[in-house]
């Protein structure tokens, strides 16, 4: 695949003879429905995709990485901030980020979305098979965990009248996998571990995303955390929302009355086990995921940064993912050393909730790239602004971001909400990313025809 950077390259031939290639910004226009050659050769690159749901549709994978990172491996999962990496975007970074997104791929490939199988909410492939099954059997990881995520919203009596699926409380969620090949370890330059969780799928977790009031990270810190200091930042106990944290720590009883663990303590077991495995090896832990799964995500990386004495590098890459908790949470976060990624396409509405940001943080960037007033909040009268942070409804932003656009790309017809949140649409635009003034690259591999 050919690359696009900013820097000026140079080839060098025999007989000393020395070419300059400058590179070229080429914002590629839509095709004209009567140029019939253009068309031709287009279809020869393009890879059709009939729906754009991040569950049902297919696309062809991006061939296995071959770029080493070995020697910058820390800058790439974030040890310095991404700091010169983002815009313009590096390649090798590019290429991480759509590898992480493809586990995040496999994570939707993998779960059962019939309502009306026995199997429903459940993780269609074992284990072992589990890469092959999603299209993926070149990743040099193996799957070690299958994760569920239960919600903690109490049912009234009625739902039993109710199709079965309706009232599902512990669906499968994503997975935990060990980077166990000796090339692929040679090239990330560390064993990495990734945590890949998808987004909402079933109505329990969709209405766990409905509870958007902010409540204590861990209660047992708070005897009353609606009595903390609203006037003094650095009295604010780390706050989240609360059907995030529900999802993340709640935990039920099977059919046979078996019980279910939280994710939060299916996570614990299986990181307390890979830190024994490999002790003393150079790791890495990587937690990626899309909407829901990138709020999942973050919560996920506080928890193992803070559970464990043993601490290690904790990267979140996310996709499309809502806000998570209040400037102390984002404080914490920073404080803690987990460094988050987040790939935010600015025509996506989910990015820009729930809640509202009134922080000085995001009201130094409150415009994109084209001078568009990203979250209005800000400009609140005092009182509504007072208002909001009784009823904790104040969120922040958190690590570093990398903004792209649905309408930089030429392969996008029309905005709307369900294709801008996709994941597709998520690695089609890094894909094809440059640079803030060269938003989209004519040798983009990943086309979509909506």
């Amino acid at each position: 695949m050919t690359s696009l950077n900013h820097t000026t390259s140079h080839i060098s031939f025999p007989k000393t003879t020395t070419f300059t290639i400058k590179p070229q910004c080429i914002t590629l226009q839509p095709l004209k429905p009567n140029t019939k050659q253009h068309s031709y050769e287009t279809l020869k690159t393009t890879h059709k995709i009939p729906n754009l749901s991040s569950s049902k549709s297919t696309f062809s994978p991006l061939p296995f990485p071959t770029t080493k990172v070995n020697k910058r491996w820390k800058e790439y999962q974030g040890m310095t901030n991404w700091e010169g990496l983002l815009d313009p975007l590096d390649n090798n970074l590019r290429s991480e980020i759509l590898r992480y997104g493809h586990f995040v791929e496999a994570a939707y490939k993998s779960f059962e979305f019939d309502p009306s199988s026995s199997n429903y909410a459940t993780n269609k492939f074992p284990k072992t098979t589990l890469f092959k099954k999603c299209g993926l059997p070149k990743t040099g990881y193996k799957v070690t965990k299958h994760l569920h995520a239960t919600s903690g919203i109490q049912l009234p009596s009625w739902i039993d009248k109710a199709p079965s699926w309706v009232a599902t409380k512990s669906s499968y969620i994503g997975y935990v996998a060990v980077c166990d090949n000796k090339e692929e370890i040679k090239r990330l330059g560390r064993r990495d571990v990734v945590i890949a969780l998808r987004g909402t799928t079933t109505c329990l977790e969709w209405l766990e995303n409905l509870r958007a009031t902010l409540t204590n990270i861990n209660p047992l810190e708070c005897d009353n955390s609606s009595q903390h200091s609203i006037n003094s930042d650095e009295n604010d106990q780390p706050m989240v929302e609360s059907g995030f944290l529900s999802l993340y720590t709640s935990k039920s009883n099977s059919t046979n009355n078996e019980a279910i663990p939280s994710l939060q303590e299916m996570v614990r077991s299986e990181i307390e086990r890979i830190l024994k495995t490999y002790k003393g090896e150079n790791l890495s832990f990587t937690i990626t995921g899309h909407s829901l799964g990138a709020a999942l995500a973050i919560l996920t990386a506080h928890d193992i940064k803070t559970y464990f004495d043993q601490k290690p590098l904790v990267t979140v890459i996310s996709f499309g993912g809502p806000r998570v908790g209040n400037k102390s949470f984002r404080l914490k976060l920073e404080k803690e050393g987990i460094k988050v990624l987040r790939i935010v396409n600015s025509d996506d509405v989910i990015t820009k909730m729930p809640g509202f940001v009134l922080d000085d943080k995001v009201e130094e960037s409150v415009y994109d790239m084209e001078g568009n007033n990203d979250d209005m909040a800000w400009f609140l009268p005092r009182w509504i602004q007072k208002r909001v942070k009784e009823t904790q409804w104040v969120y922040s932003e958190v690590g570093e971001e990398l903004r792209v656009c649905s309408r930089n790309s030429p392969y996008l017809k029309g905005v709307n909400i369900a294709t801008c949140h996709d994941l597709k649409t998520y690695l089609h635009l890094v894909d094809g990313f440059v640079s803030s003034e060269c938003p989209f690259r004519s040798t983009a591999r990943r086309f979509l025809q909506l």
